[in-house]
């Protein structure tokens, strides 16, 4: 079964909740970057929330962009989604190693350490909007809850998780987000902190190999859970030979040029996918007579 979310309502549209298993799309990132564990975790969860933030949007040209900068050693992620189930994303440095953290898990706080965290959301307009928070712990789904409440107004809890194999491939990845709406009674806000203080952590869930539909069942079961739709997820990337012939010939003529001169090939490595487009000399003496 590959990837996919599901969104469901839950105390009579009281709560609404996204949540999906992406153990595909994390191993895809990670064989494309070849990341250490840690920076697979890392990139995991990103992706994840990216994949479910993007199920939110409405437009069918609607993009979002995750954006973090850190301090510590992996330097940032990047991540791009849509609405339609794609999405694709990088880390500035993806060998990063690390010893397990206190509770002997990956430690992906001390990997992303203090930053910012950029949420970017191009819906058509002359102007996309930009949110941004400052990382509080740097463990992306804590940062990712914070950052709904304080830049969205909408109380929410973030759930990400990433399972990995003895021989560092993906096992399980996925997770939830929760969010309350502004006419949420007292009783159910109430109810459903009760709820979110008892359960198990993300990765105990996803070890067992819950479904999202069983993991939400957990979760809202008591609620009254209504899923709504489902959709499929994958890493997805649409570079292309043309696009990155596009970007070559942005540089300018006199970068161009240069490139010539050198009479030698040269290669450029897409940032989301790391495939490898490589143009000979000829090809860029085309790309000059091309741009005149």
């Amino acid at each position: 079964m590959g990837d996919y979310m599901v969104r469901a309502t839950a105390a009579e549209g009281q709560i609404r909740v996204f949540a999906m298993t992406s153990r595909e799309m994390v191993e895809t990132a990670r064989e494309k970057h070849n990341t250490s564990p840690v920076v697979t975790a890392a990139l995991g969860r990103l992706l994840t929330a990216g994949a479910m933030m993007g199920f939110m949007m409405k437009g069918e040209e609607d993009l979002l962009t995750l954006q973090i900068r850190c301090s510590g050693p992996v330097k940032g992620l990047t991540v791009t989604a849509d609405a339609k189930g794609h999405v694709k994303g990088y880390a500035e440095v993806p060998h990063v190693m690390l010893p397990p953290n206190k509770k002997g898990k990956l430690d992906v706080g001390g990997a992303l350490d203090l930053g910012v965290l950029n949420v970017i959301r191009d819906l058509g307009m002359k102007e996309p909007y930009v949110g941004q928070t400052e990382l509080k712990t740097g463990e992306i789904g804590d940062d990712l809850t914070w950052y709904f409440a304080n830049s969205e107004q909408t109380p929410s809890s973030v759930g990400l998780g990433v399972l990995m194999e003895r021989n560092n491939t993906v096992k399980q990845a996925g997770g939830f987000i929760i969010q309350l709406m502004p006419f949420a009674s007292e009783e159910i806000v109430d109810r459903l902190e009760e709820k979110l203080t008892s359960m198990e952590s993300v990765t105990d869930y996803l070890d067992r190999g819950v479904t999202p539909e069983q993991l939400l069942q957990e979760l809202l079961g008591a609620f009254g859970l209504e899923v709504l739709e489902r959709m499929d997820a994958a890493f997805s990337c649409n570079c292309s030979r043309e696009r990155v012939e596009k970007a070559i010939a942005a540089v300018g003529r006199k970068e161009l040029n240069d490139m010539v001169q050198e009479a030698k090939p040269i290669e450029v490595k897409c940032h989301f996918c790391n495939t490898a487009y490589e143009f000979t000399v000829e090809d860029l003496k085309r790309i000059i007579r091309r741009s005149k």
